[in-house]
């Protein structure tokens, strides 16, 4: 007798294949069958009308902290990702000697904009070296499936202590820190994650210590992921913003031909007033060929949301130009935006950037009034930025700060990652479509202020699949499950097919999409974060055992720590 039968759906398989009516069998948390049966199952799913698909794989998220007090990682499962990736950027919370725990918890906060008060309620250190962290979560109960990556910072903190953030390496460090990646590894570490971008800096203001880090560190410890199976590279380069440096370029190339691995990144930028900017990095991949490497751009597919203010402000105050204004707090910020002669001095280092963050958030005729703290302003939400300004008889930028002022700060706008303007929709097309790309990369877990990139799966079925036609529904299910199980050589998972394990979604094709964003104070120390519910989600599965039911958690925790070596094949770059 099977555990499960998902009985009538149309099965669209993650090979790309076209979809058919099909049953599939579940036993022992695996698929027995697919095709026609009508044999006897404890549990049987009635999935006529509705697709069947393999759950979705996410290689970007943050949820390291997160899974100490929430084992759903919510809302990921919401949108059908079984399996999610984390470690990302060069930060994870081991190895952590006692004297690094405040450190590396503050750092995680600073980059990833998580309350600071709920990592430190939420998380309680009960290991020094990764190994110990692995066996940590491997003890418990989660809602999908979850693999780490290796953090540089938290290596280069492991062997340096506190010079980490100052100095360059030694020979000997460097083989140092080769030794204590190495043995992450070895204990089932993904592989090894760096970023030094000089933007993200730590709970001190200091560059993060990859920062720190020259071209030798750097492909030494990327070689090092050459001696593990199953083991891959990520790496946020620091000038990713203007497109990448010919020496960042390089260093990827030469980080991924010396472990002979792939090394991924994300994300391409795409944005008309730096038109340019995702065809060279792009290019990246094409030169990395030529130097034995393979350099993969994962790339944030959905047009969802993304939430700004002058208040925590945790993009605009990385603005160059724009730190003296943040420096202030309350009525002196007030007072310094609604001074004539900052808006000017404001508005003028940002238009003269030609690169870099500037670029991307300057479009202010864009945006809209999300949010606002004070009920006599409700009449404002929902207004685009752009309205206003041609009804008020100001600039944009000017309109956007008068709004500020009179919410004293209290506001939130959002603007969409893509505009629908020719140009963009053209050059987002240009990246969906390019064979270097691998779609899906959704920070889960992190920038809850500003965004919830978990929502990737149902946003982009619903959008690019049965709105606007862009991929079939085969392709998109290909792209969100087979090619991220194939590239990270995940064992069993990304297809429907006997013997694969039965992480699976059943969804309304009609009906799928994620919600508007809200705010809910579910953190610890009640700290708060945005968050997105499904519509069409009708069954998640991992392991075979449902986690989700019509768009509600059931309570059941299947999941659990995937290994490399172990849950992973190795995937060379050659």
């Amino acid at each position: 007798m099977l555990d499960l039968l998902i009985q009538g759906g149309l099965v669209a398989d993650g090979s790309g294949a076209p979809a058919e009516r099909k049953d599939v069998g579940v036993k022992d948390g695996r698929i027995v069958e697919v095709g026609r049966d009508d044999g006897e199952a404890k549990v049987t799913i009635d999935a006529d009308g509705l697709v069947v698909a393999p759950g979705f794989i996410d290689l970007h998220s943050h949820y390291d902290a997160q899974l100490f007090w929430d084992p759903t990682l919510s809302p990921s499962p919401l949108h059908g990702v079984t399996t999610a990736v984390s470690g990302n950027c060069g930060l994870t919370l081991a190895p952590a000697a006692p004297g690094d725990r405040e450190f590396l918890t503050r750092l995680l906060a600073r980059v990833e904009a998580i309350p600071v008060e709920a990592l430190l309620a939420g998380v309680t250190y009960q290991w020094e070296s990764f190994a110990e962290l692995l066996d940590v979560v491997e003890a418990k109960p989660l809602a999908l499936n979850i693999g780490f990556m290796v953090g540089h910072s938290a290596i280069r903190r492991a062997v340096m202590g506190p010079a980490a953030s100052t100095d360059k390496a030694t020979p000997e460090q460097i083989e140092a820190m080769r030794a204590v990646l190495g043995a992450a590894l070895a204990a089932g570490g993904f592989g090894f994650s760096t970023a030094n971008v000089a933007t993200q800096v730590d709970g001190d203001g200091r560059p993060t210590p990859p920062n720190l880090a020259d071209t030798t560190e750097f492909i030494a410890l990327a070689a090092e992921c050459g001696r593990h199976p199953g083991t891959s590279i990520e790496f946020i380069p620091g000038s990713f913003l203007s497109g990448f440096s010919d020496d960042d370029i390089e260093l990827m190339a030469d980080m991924s031909a010396a472990a002979n691995r792939h090394l991924n990144w994300n994300t391409p930028l795409i944005n008309r007033a730096a038109p340019d900017v995702y065809e060279r990095q792009l290019r990246a991949t094409d030169l990395a060929r030529e130097r034995g490497g393979w350099v993969v751009p994962m790339f944030m597919p959905q047009n969802g949301p993304l939430r700004h203010d002058f208040k925590e402000a945790y993009v605009f105050r990385a603005v160059p130009g724009w730190a003296d204004v943040f420096a202030l707090e309350g009525e002196a910020r007030v007072k310094a935006l609604s001074d004539p002669a900052t808006r000017a001095q404001l508005n003028a280092s940002v238009e003269a950037e030609t690169k870099g963050l500037a670029v991307v958030v300057r479009n202010w005729a864009t945006y809209e009034v999300n949010d606002v703290g004070d009920p006599a302003l409700s009449h404002l939400l929902g207004r685009n930025i752009g309205d206003l300004a041609a009804e008020r008889g100001v600039s944009p930028f000017d309109a956007m700060l008068d709004v500020v002022v009179e919410a004293k700060l209290d506001v939130g706008f959002v603007r969409y990652q893509y505009p629908g303007d020719d140009w963009t929709t053209s050059a987002r097309l240009n990246v969906l479509k390019d064979p270097r790309v691998v779609l899906g990369a959704s920070d889960a877990g992190a920038h809850g202020e500003m965004m919830v990139g978990a929502d990737f799966p149902t946003r982009c079925i619903g959008e690019l699949v049965r709105d606007k036609q862009i991929f079939s529904l085969e392709e998109m299910i290909h792209q969100f499950c087979d090619v991220p199980a194939r590239l990270y050589g995940l064992k069993d998972r990304g297809r429907i097919e006997p013997g694969m394990c039965a992480d699976l979604v059943v969804f309304d094709l009609d009906r799928i999409g994620a919600g508007p964003m809200k705010t809910v104070r579910d953190l610890p120390a009640g700290a708060a974060r945005l968050t997105t519910d499904s519509s069409g989600v009708e069954h998640v599965l991992t392991r075979g055992t449902e986690v989700v039911r019509h768009g509600k958690f059931t309570g059941n925790l299947p999941g659990g720590l995937l290994r490399s070596g172990r849950d992973t094949v190795t995937v060379t770059a050659r």
